[in-house]
């Protein structure tokens, strides 16, 4: 999570509504159709699916409302209008909620293909259209479960396992590698590196290697954990938060993985 933003989320009327400007559209517009593009015939089923049941408007940035709409129909899930940014605590309460927080700024032409914070096309393209499918909305309540009495310290350990699976999570399945992290759906660069790049660490998901696993927010990530499936983020889901505390311990006591930023 970037410390600090530049940007300033937009307030919502009492309907949830938000007044875009046509500029912010216009950005809105290119984003989706540029990455539409990318992620043909390389982003998972799942998420696929997902997007036809949300059936994103091109022309304008959409309304949470709207989305919230699908989201509730399908899994039970709903958009959460937050500010730029948002604490560990927030972020885990609004999850185990099944509250998907949604920062209502989009980003400007000057950061058009990278920026540190997440905006409304990254939350909304890159994330929901996964939040209908049911193995993948309940991991994400479940991960909010698992941090909400975690300390401080154990929230560190905690972000890795968002990172290697919500966020840059791929699947390795008979018909190649597929793409579920909203941060590589989202990004054209991070799309063809993950799929196309045969220098990239490709490595079955264990959960004590990703909690060993150190990222970084500003570059194109050298690691990427693999799936055969979005189900089976379920074998995750299923564990205990103290069992997954126990990985964390362990993950404290054995230290971090460094090799890849060496």
């Amino acid at each position: 999570m970037a410390k600090s933003t530049t940007y300033q989320s937009r307030a919502c009327d009492e309907n949830g509504y938000i007044e875009w400007s046509e500029e912010e559209n216009s950005i809105w517009n290119e984003l989706i159709t540029r990455q539409l593009k990318v992620v043909e015939g390389v982003a998972c089923d799942e998420f696929t699916q997902g997007l036809k049941l949300l059936d994103l408007p091109l022309d304008r940035i959409p309304q949470l409302p709207e989305v919230s709409k699908v989201l509730k129909s399908t899994t039970g899930w709903q958009c959460e209008p937050v500010n730029a940014l948002i604490g560990f605590g927030e972020f885990f309460r609004l999850l185990s909620e099944r509250k998907f927080p949604v920062a209502t700024f989009i980003r400007t032409r000057e950061e058009f293909d990278y920026l540190k914070e997440p905006d409304i096309f990254h939350e909304i393209f890159g994330h929901c259209p996964l939040l209908t499918n049911q193995s993948f909305a309940d991991y994400t309540q479940a991960y909010g479960q698992m941090g909400l009495n975690a300390t401080k310290e154990q929230r560190v350990f905690l972000a890795r396992l968002y990172w290697f699976t919500v966020e840059f999570g791929l699947l390795d399945t008979d018909n190649g590698i597929k793409l579920y992290g909203g941060g590589i759906l989202s990004s054209p660069k991070e799309t063809k590196h993950a799929v196309y790049n045969e220098d990239v660490k490709r490595v079955p998901l264990n959960i004590l290697d990703v909690l060993r696993t150190p990222y970084k927010i500003d570059i194109i990530q050298p690691i990427y954990y693999t799936l055969n499936a979005v189900k089976n983020l379920d074998d995750i889901r299923k564990f205990e938060v103290e069992e997954i505390m126990a990985f964390v311990e362990e993950a404290k006591e054995l230290g971090l993985h460094q090799a890849l930023y060496s």
